[in-house]
């Protein structure tokens, strides 16, 4: 097996070399990879939002310095730099690293200061880099422009499988760019569209996601949280997954999407036979769409594996139509529903399905209890996406309860 080199040491010498001051937290990360001997090659989690000791976030001057250790370095496969201060002065650094590295596939700049002329230079290089696998730009506010660069690198870049995007303030313009280069791009499996800033009401920008969706054949996960999405959208998405074969992960969160709009969603799922994960947490379709969603689910659907309706304004009523529903599908394995309005009745429905094994314990946020005779449901850490914004302190980040779309539909090893 190769030699590692040894990261401390040489980042010690760069920092010499180019006189800057050693970042504390960069040299204890290095010192923790040196330790370790692993032929699949490694992620350096170097986040600066680490809460169990104090860390000296990483700036612009020090991932100069870092880049130039990394640089010849065959081992490092993944470098998380989420929550530091790096702005567009770092991203001509990683640009540089990109262009040059073969061997980085995971990079993680999420939640930083990089704005459009930052997204321009990590685009660029992402047209010549042939190794990269997985990006996270999220929380940084690339704008429309910005995103508009990356919709470009999509028409180019055959290697790229995931690619988040989610809340980068970018526009209509570049996401109906993106959706246009998604219709010839054959590489990209999964992509985050999350919280775009739209200023109309006609949901131009679902339609072009929607034409997308009829054209393409290797995407597989779909992320539209926050794009004011209403019935007249959720029917042209449908009408595009009755021509799709491809897609298995489906998340209309925080939207605006009423019974309506879950009545197309449960005609689509009849017939749909590749949907595996349905995420319609924060949405409006109560009782009616709960019993929509609930007469597909028993009686003709067969591969839907997790479903949330969390904070759905759903009673009782729809809530137990749920509940007979997954007596009836022995396939819907995962099912999320805090939030609603829980009755005695749902109460019991989902205790008997978690006290007769039919619902798993960690398949679920709900976890009954019993006061004076009665049952009542308590909130537990558990989703299909719980560690999105941040992982725990302690313990693993890709915890397959807290992260049941990781357990489902895995695109890639990293969250």
């Amino acid at each position: 097996m190769a030699v590692h080199p040894d990261l401390h040491q040489g980042y010690v010498l760069a920092c010499q070399s180019l006189g800057r001051p050693e970042n504390p937290f960069i040299a204890c990360v290095l010192q923790e990879a040196d330790k370790i001997r692993c032929s699949k090659g490694i992620t350096l989690k170097i986040a600066g939002n680490n809460h169990l000791e104090p860390v000296q976030r990483v700036t612009d001057d020090d991932l100069q310095v870092l880049a130039s250790v990394l640089s010849n370095t065959v081992f490092v496969t993944g470098l998380d730099l989420r929550y530091n201060a790096l702005t567009d002065a770092a991203a001509k650094h990683v640009a540089a690293f990109l262009q040059e590295n073969s061997t980085l596939r995971y990079l993680n700049l999420m939640f930083n200061d990089i704005g459009t002329s930052g997204a321009e230079l990590i685009a660029r290089a992402l047209h010549r880099n042939e190794t990269l696998v997985y990006l996270r730009m999220t929380g940084n506010k690339i704008g429309n422009k910005g995103g508009m660069f990356f919709a470009s690198m999509l028409q180019i870049n055959s290697t790229l499988e995931k690619l988040d995007l989610g809340d980068c303030d970018m526009g209509t313009q570049s996401l109906i760019a993106t959706a246009t280069a998604l219709t010839q791009n054959k590489s990209v499996k999964a992509i985050n569209l999350n919280r775009p800033l739209l200023y109309s009401q006609e949901e131009e920008t679902t339609v072009h996601v929607a034409l997308m969706l009829k054209k393409n054949s290797s995407l597989v996960e779909l992320h539209l949280c926050k794009h004011e999405m209403k019935n007249f959208g959720v029917e042209r998405l449908c009408e595009a997954l009755y021509e799709n074969s491809s897609l298995k992960y489906l998340d209309l969160s925080c939207n605006e999407i009423t019974r309506d709009g879950v009545k197309f969603l449960a005609e689509l799922l009849k017939r749909n036979q590749t949907l595996e994960i349905l995420d319609l947490n924060a949405n409006r379709m109560e009782d009616d769409g709960a019993i929509y969603l609930s007469e597909a689910l028993a009686l003709n659907n067969r591969t839907l594996q997790a479903l949330s309706v969390v904070s759905n304004n759903i009673s009782g009523k729809g809530l137990t139509a749920l509940a007979d529903a997954m007596k009836a599908n022995m396939e819907l394995s995962y099912i999320y529903i805090w939030g609603n309005k829980f009755d005695e009745a749902t109460c019991i429905a989902f205790s008997e399905l978690i006290e007769t094994g039919r619902l798993k314990p960690n398949r679920t946020d709900v976890e009954p209890y019993e006061v004076e005779g009665h049952v009542h449901l308590a909130e537990l850490s558990y989703g299909l996406k719980k560690h999105y914004y941040w992982t725990p302190s302690c313990g693993e980040g890709t915890n397959r309860d807290a992260n049941a779309s990781l357990a489902v539909t895995a695109v890639s090893e990293h969250l």
